[in-house]
């Protein structure tokens, strides 16, 4: 079968289960940022900071950025000229093999049902802060519900509802590195002086106080960052004109965030010593939260309740995290549905075009998460949020394997690059070196020992997904 034809059944669903394509450009390019700007850069960039030092920071975002880029670069190529939703185990399954497509789509699912218990808690907490009288598990339901609503009502409306809650964190962050940059330069007060200090703090103790391995150790985390700028992939069936509008939102989303992340970790250590750029207290916990270097630049520059706005804001992106997060990974439960590796209940939708048992089920699966409430939320949320990390560096690794073997194919059944509506540059060199930098991020998890259990428990997770491929569909496929 040539690559450019309509493959049969199951990737051509019927119409039952039929997603609609109701999402424009600008939805896009908001699901990717939304996904991505969350509590890996509220919270995530002071860890950063104080560990790497403020230009280590700066060369890991860069990096980070790059290597992201690579693999968008590639799921572009993917995604418009194979554009199916829960994309990343189709790809993997049609240009690897059935068996990593299928390993894909469970880890993808994995990380973000892993993270939907906690990212309700961590808001729940903040709430509590606010309202020291109401249970967190008051806060948690509610918030369950009203994401529930925006999964289950439909696609268009998640597409707004998202729009919205990352317009929040979006205009947040611009705000930042305006004002900012504006104490830097001494044209507004900062903590009682007429000027800041320049950029004197980011060269003040050397480029890499703390050594070279503090840069390797922290890619884990920044590529966490990252991650939710692979969701155009997962939208791009339910997109309109996916031919035009991926690309664009690809280079849009990329771009922005590059100067959102990196400008943020400027003003960060510009105006803040790298040692005291770290959250203050327990992470995990809502005091922790609340106390990122965001609240410690805004209370300098003089912004009244800095705290409260913060708060407001953190809790936007924990919900807007769970709502991207339970719409993504209920997409690879359909998709698993429509390749006949899942009940074919998963892949029936509502008369308004979602996939009602794969959100609900999924939502299940991220319930545990609030028995960090009761257990030890420090190691739940470390171990999570490395799970997470993993699993999103395994399905980026995929793209670029996707990419490259999709590549070779498509060239050796007779067709030619002008026949791609859209082709990765510098081929191979970007799927090879995306892999590879994948490879290596995913390996830094084993060096820091507060994340090796949970990197052990994703290789054994990836290693019965593939034995319950071979064991369950391989001679049926």
């Amino acid at each position: 079968m040539s690559l450019h034809s309509k493959p049969p059944s199951p990737h051509t669903p019927t119409n039952s289960t039929t997603l609609k394509r109701s999402m424009t450009k600008r939805h896009l390019i908001m699901l990717s940022l939304g996904g991505a700007i969350g509590t890996g850069l509220f919270l995530g960039s002071g860890e950063v900071i104080a560990k790497a030092g403020p230009m280590g920071a700066v060369i890991a975002y860069i990096i980070g950025g790059l290597i992201a880029y690579m693999v968008m670069l590639c799921l572009g190529e993917l995604a418009v000229n194979q554009p199916v939703t829960g994309s990343f185990g189709a790809f993997a399954a049609r240009n690897i093999g059935p068996g990593t497509g299928y390993m894909v789509s469970w880890m993808y699912w994995l990380g973000w049902s892993a993270t939907l218990g906690t990212e309700f808690t961590a808001a729940a907490l903040l709430m509590q802060e606010w309202f020291p009288s109401i249970s967190v598990w008051i806060w948690t339901i509610i918030f369950i519900v009203g994401v529930l609503f925006s999964n289950l009502s439909s696609t268009r409306f998640f597409a707004e509802s998202e729009f919205w809650l990352s317009m929040i964190k979006v205009m947040t962050v611009a705000l930042f590195i305006l004002l900012g940059l504006a104490a830097i330069f001494g044209l507004i007060p900062f903590q009682g002086a007429t000027q800041a200090p320049l950029f004197s703090n980011l060269h003040f103790h050397d480029w890499l106080p703390n050594g070279l391995w503090p840069l390797f150790a922290t890619m884990l985390i920044v590529n966490f960052a990252f991650n939710g700028t692979e969701m155009i992939g997962i939208a791009a069936g339910e997109t309109e004109n996916p031919e035009k509008n991926v690309p664009k939102a690809i280079h849009a989303a990329i771009w922005r965030l590059m100067i959102f992340f990196v400008g943020t970790i400027i003003v960060i250590s510009a105006l803040l010593p790298y040692q005291h750029a770290g959250l203050v207290g327990d992470a995990g916990h809502g005091a922790g939260l609340s106390n990122s270097p965001f609240v410690t630049v805004f209370q300098y520059i003089g912004i009244p309740y800095a705290e409260d706005i913060m708060r407001f804001v953190i809790i936007t992106a924990l919900l807007s995290t769970a709502n991207s997060g339970l719409y993504a990974a209920s997409r690879m439960m359909w998709a698993l549905s429509i390749q006949k590796q899942l009940p074919k209940i998963f892949s029936k939708l509502s008369s308004r075009g979602t996939p009602v048992i794969a959100i609900l089920v999924t939502m299940i699966g991220g319930l545990p998460g609030l028995l960090s409430e009761q257990f030890g939320a420090d190691l739940i949320f470390k171990n999570l949020l490395g799970v997470a990390a993993f699993t999103m560096v395994i399905v980026w690794m995929s793209i670029c394997w996707s990419q490259f073997n999709f590549r070779r194919q498509w060239l050796a059944n007779g067709h030619s690059l002008t026949d791609l509506k859209f082709k990765t540059p510098c081929y191979p060199l970007v799927p090879i070196l995306g892999f590879l930098c994948c490879a290596v991020t995913a390996l830094s998890m084993a060096a820091d020992p507060s994340m090796l259990s949970g990197f052990i428990g994703c290789l054994i997770f990836m290693a019965g997904c593939y034995a319950s491929y071979y064991l369950l569909y391989h001679n049926k496929a």
